[in-house]
Protein backbone atom coordinates (compact mmCIF):
# COMPACT_ATOMS: atom_id res chain seq x y z
CA UNK A 1 0.00 0.00 0.00
CA UNK A 2 1.39 3.57 -0.94
CA UNK A 3 1.82 6.28 1.96
CA UNK A 4 -0.42 8.65 2.16
CA UNK A 5 1.22 12.07 0.83
CA UNK A 6 0.91 15.24 2.49
CA UNK A 7 1.85 18.33 1.48
CA UNK A 8 3.22 20.90 4.71
CA UNK A 9 3.68 24.84 4.14
CA UNK A 10 4.96 27.26 6.17
CA UNK A 11 7.69 29.71 5.97
CA UNK A 12 8.83 28.83 9.37
CA UNK A 13 11.74 26.11 8.60
CA UNK A 14 11.69 24.76 11.86
CA UNK A 15 8.20 23.68 12.01
CA UNK A 16 8.30 22.41 8.76
CA UNK A 17 10.79 20.60 9.89
CA UNK A 18 9.36 19.14 13.08
CA UNK A 19 6.31 18.38 11.33
CA UNK A 20 7.92 16.18 8.84
CA UNK A 21 9.98 14.09 11.26
CA UNK A 22 6.96 13.65 13.38
CA UNK A 23 4.51 12.82 10.50
CA UNK A 24 7.68 10.14 8.63
CA UNK A 25 7.53 8.44 12.15
CA UNK A 26 3.32 7.65 11.39
CA UNK A 27 4.54 6.10 8.05
CA UNK A 28 3.03 9.59 5.95
CA UNK A 29 5.26 10.75 2.95
CA UNK A 30 6.05 14.58 3.17
CA UNK A 31 6.42 17.29 0.76
CA UNK A 32 7.03 20.84 2.02
CA UNK A 33 6.99 24.33 0.76
CA UNK A 34 7.74 27.84 2.14
CA UNK A 35 5.66 29.86 0.89
CA UNK A 36 1.89 29.85 -0.35
CA UNK A 37 3.01 30.24 -4.23
CA UNK A 38 5.37 27.01 -4.26
CA UNK A 39 2.62 25.20 -2.92
CA UNK A 40 0.62 26.03 -5.49
CA UNK A 41 2.80 24.88 -8.21
CA UNK A 42 3.73 21.56 -6.09
CA UNK A 43 -0.05 20.95 -6.38
CA UNK A 44 -0.63 21.38 -9.97
CA UNK A 45 1.95 18.71 -10.05
CA UNK A 46 1.66 16.30 -7.97
CA UNK A 47 -1.24 14.43 -6.42
CA UNK A 48 -1.56 14.35 -2.30
CA UNK A 49 -3.69 13.19 0.35
CA UNK A 50 -3.81 15.89 2.93
CA UNK A 51 -2.83 19.97 2.98
CA UNK A 52 -1.06 21.33 5.78
CA UNK A 53 -0.48 24.88 5.57
CA UNK A 54 0.39 28.62 7.60
CA UNK A 55 -2.40 31.29 7.45
CA UNK A 56 0.58 33.56 7.54
CA UNK A 57 2.96 33.36 4.65
CA UNK A 58 4.95 35.54 2.31
CA UNK A 59 4.03 35.91 -1.35
CA UNK A 60 0.00 34.14 -0.85
CA UNK A 61 -1.12 33.46 2.05
CA UNK A 62 -3.10 30.58 3.26
CA UNK A 63 -6.69 31.87 3.16
CA UNK A 64 -5.79 32.37 -0.33
CA UNK A 65 -3.74 29.43 -0.81
CA UNK A 66 -7.44 27.09 0.40
CA UNK A 67 -9.61 29.72 -1.82
CA UNK A 68 -7.37 29.07 -4.78
CA UNK A 69 -7.10 25.24 -4.64
CA UNK A 70 -11.01 24.74 -3.68
CA UNK A 71 -11.38 26.22 -7.24
CA UNK A 72 -9.82 22.84 -8.50
CA UNK A 73 -9.37 20.41 -5.80
CA UNK A 74 -11.74 18.68 -2.80
CA UNK A 75 -8.34 17.27 -1.28
CA UNK A 76 -8.48 18.14 2.51
CA UNK A 77 -6.58 20.51 4.07
CA UNK A 78 -5.59 21.42 7.87
CA UNK A 79 -5.03 25.07 8.55
CA UNK A 80 -2.03 26.09 10.86
CA UNK A 81 -2.26 29.53 12.91
CA UNK A 82 -1.02 31.66 15.82
CA UNK A 83 -4.04 33.46 15.70
CA UNK A 84 -6.45 32.63 18.69
CA UNK A 85 -9.46 34.71 17.90
CA UNK A 86 -12.57 32.89 16.50
CA UNK A 87 -13.21 35.39 13.56
CA UNK A 88 -9.75 33.62 12.12
CA UNK A 89 -10.99 30.03 12.74
CA UNK A 90 -14.15 30.77 11.12
CA UNK A 91 -12.74 32.72 7.82
CA UNK A 92 -10.57 29.16 6.97
CA UNK A 93 -13.23 26.85 7.30
CA UNK A 94 -15.37 29.02 5.49
CA UNK A 95 -13.38 29.30 2.52
CA UNK A 96 -12.74 25.90 2.50
CA UNK A 97 -10.26 24.17 5.48
CA UNK A 98 -11.40 20.84 7.01
CA UNK A 99 -10.25 21.62 10.02
CA UNK A 100 -7.44 24.00 12.28
CA UNK A 101 -5.14 23.91 14.77
CA UNK A 102 -3.56 26.77 16.84
CA UNK A 103 0.03 27.36 17.41
CA UNK A 104 1.79 26.11 19.23
CA UNK A 105 0.27 23.03 19.31
CA UNK A 106 1.50 19.32 20.65
CA UNK A 107 2.69 16.81 18.20
CA UNK A 108 0.87 14.06 19.56
CA UNK A 109 -2.68 16.66 18.33
CA UNK A 110 -1.29 17.40 14.91
CA UNK A 111 -1.46 13.47 14.20
CA UNK A 112 -4.32 12.69 15.97
CA UNK A 113 -5.86 15.06 13.78
CA UNK A 114 -3.78 14.20 10.71
CA UNK A 115 -5.51 11.18 11.34
CA UNK A 116 -8.82 12.03 11.80
CA UNK A 117 -8.75 13.12 8.24
CA UNK A 118 -6.75 10.43 6.50
CA UNK A 119 -9.62 8.19 7.75
CA UNK A 120 -12.30 10.16 6.40
CA UNK A 121 -10.37 10.12 3.01
CA UNK A 122 -9.82 6.21 3.20
CA UNK A 123 -13.40 5.52 4.09
CA UNK A 124 -14.26 6.56 0.40
CA UNK A 125 -12.78 3.41 -0.65
CA UNK A 126 -15.29 1.70 0.00
CA UNK A 127 -17.15 2.77 -3.24
CA UNK A 128 -15.04 0.45 -5.07
CA UNK A 129 -16.54 -2.69 -3.47
CA UNK A 130 -19.10 -4.04 -5.38
CA UNK A 131 -22.12 -4.29 -3.17
CA UNK A 132 -22.01 -0.65 -2.19
CA UNK A 133 -24.44 1.18 -2.43
CA UNK A 134 -23.90 3.62 -5.17
CA UNK A 135 -26.72 6.46 -4.67
CA UNK A 136 -28.69 8.52 -1.82
CA UNK A 137 -31.82 10.28 -2.66
CA UNK A 138 -33.63 12.80 -1.12
CA UNK A 139 -36.13 14.86 -2.83
CA UNK A 140 -34.13 17.45 -4.89
CA UNK A 141 -30.80 15.92 -3.93
CA UNK A 142 -28.85 13.19 -5.04
CA UNK A 143 -25.61 12.00 -3.04
CA UNK A 144 -23.44 9.92 -5.61
CA UNK A 145 -21.50 7.92 -3.18
CA UNK A 146 -19.20 6.12 -6.07
CA UNK A 147 -17.65 9.36 -7.98
CA UNK A 148 -18.46 11.26 -4.99
CA UNK A 149 -20.62 13.92 -6.33
CA UNK A 150 -24.04 16.17 -5.33
CA UNK A 151 -26.53 17.88 -7.32
CA UNK A 152 -29.59 19.51 -6.80
CA UNK A 153 -32.11 19.57 -9.16
CA UNK A 154 -29.54 17.86 -11.30
CA UNK A 155 -27.21 20.67 -11.21
CA UNK A 156 -23.83 19.66 -9.76
CA UNK A 157 -23.11 21.53 -6.50
CA UNK A 158 -19.15 21.28 -5.27
CA UNK A 159 -18.40 19.62 -1.74
CA UNK A 160 -15.66 19.30 0.32
CA UNK A 161 -14.97 15.61 1.84
CA UNK A 162 -16.39 16.82 5.05
CA UNK A 163 -19.08 18.65 3.64
CA UNK A 164 -19.82 15.70 1.70
CA UNK A 165 -19.66 13.52 4.70
CA UNK A 166 -22.25 15.54 6.63
CA UNK A 167 -25.02 15.05 3.80
CA UNK A 168 -24.08 11.77 3.72
CA UNK A 169 -25.04 11.36 7.48
CA UNK A 170 -28.12 13.80 7.38
CA UNK A 171 -29.57 12.10 4.21
CA UNK A 172 -29.18 8.69 5.78
CA UNK A 173 -30.71 10.31 8.70
CA UNK A 174 -33.34 12.56 7.11
CA UNK A 175 -36.36 13.47 9.45
CA UNK A 176 -33.48 13.30 12.47
CA UNK A 177 -32.82 15.84 14.99
CA UNK A 178 -29.39 15.15 15.08
CA UNK A 179 -26.70 16.30 17.78
CA UNK A 180 -23.60 18.35 16.94
CA UNK A 181 -21.75 15.66 19.20
CA UNK A 182 -22.99 12.79 16.92
CA UNK A 183 -22.09 14.94 13.60
CA UNK A 184 -18.58 15.44 15.14
CA UNK A 185 -18.28 11.93 16.09
CA UNK A 186 -19.71 10.79 12.32
CA UNK A 187 -17.67 12.81 10.48
CA UNK A 188 -14.06 13.80 12.81
CA UNK A 189 -13.97 10.85 14.39
CA UNK A 190 -14.70 9.87 17.91
CA UNK A 191 -11.01 10.86 18.68
CA UNK A 192 -11.15 14.47 17.22
CA UNK A 193 -9.78 16.85 20.22
CA UNK A 194 -11.09 20.01 18.88
CA UNK A 195 -14.35 22.05 19.21
CA UNK A 196 -17.96 21.61 18.23
CA UNK A 197 -17.90 24.87 16.54
CA UNK A 198 -16.34 23.47 13.51
CA UNK A 199 -19.90 22.03 13.27
CA UNK A 200 -21.97 24.82 12.73
CA UNK A 201 -19.17 26.43 10.63
CA UNK A 202 -19.29 23.57 7.79
CA UNK A 203 -23.37 23.63 8.28
CA UNK A 204 -23.19 27.48 7.20
CA UNK A 205 -20.95 26.65 4.39
CA UNK A 206 -23.22 24.23 3.44
CA UNK A 207 -26.05 25.98 3.21
CA UNK A 208 -24.58 28.28 1.32
CA UNK A 209 -24.07 26.02 -1.39
CA UNK A 210 -27.69 23.94 -1.19
CA UNK A 211 -30.17 26.14 0.45
CA UNK A 212 -32.43 28.74 -1.75
CA UNK A 213 -32.37 30.62 0.71
CA UNK A 214 -29.41 30.23 3.04
CA UNK A 215 -30.62 32.47 5.43
CA UNK A 216 -33.96 31.16 5.91
CA UNK A 217 -32.97 27.45 5.41
CA UNK A 218 -35.84 24.62 4.69
CA UNK A 219 -33.40 21.72 4.14
CA UNK A 220 -30.87 21.46 7.16
CA UNK A 221 -32.62 22.78 9.92
CA UNK A 222 -31.72 24.23 13.26
CA UNK A 223 -33.31 22.31 16.23
CA UNK A 224 -32.58 24.64 19.22
CA UNK A 225 -30.86 23.33 21.86
CA UNK A 226 -29.99 19.75 19.82
CA UNK A 227 -28.00 20.25 16.52
CA UNK A 228 -29.91 20.13 13.29
CA UNK A 229 -32.43 18.13 11.24
CA UNK A 230 -31.89 17.03 7.40
CA UNK A 231 -35.70 17.51 5.65
CA UNK A 232 -36.55 16.72 2.08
Amino acid sequence: MNQPKILVVDDDKEIVGAIKKRLEMEDYEIITAYDGLEAMDILMEQEVQLLIIDVMMPKMDGWEVVKEIRKVSKVPIIMLTAKTQEMDKVTGLMMGADDYVTKPFSPSELVARVDAVYRRVAQFTRAAEPNFSEELRSGRFVLNLRNRSFTKDGNPVELTQVEFQIMEYFISNAGKALKRSEILKHVWGSGYVGEEKIVDVNIRRLRMKIEDEPSNPRHVVTVWGIGYRWDK
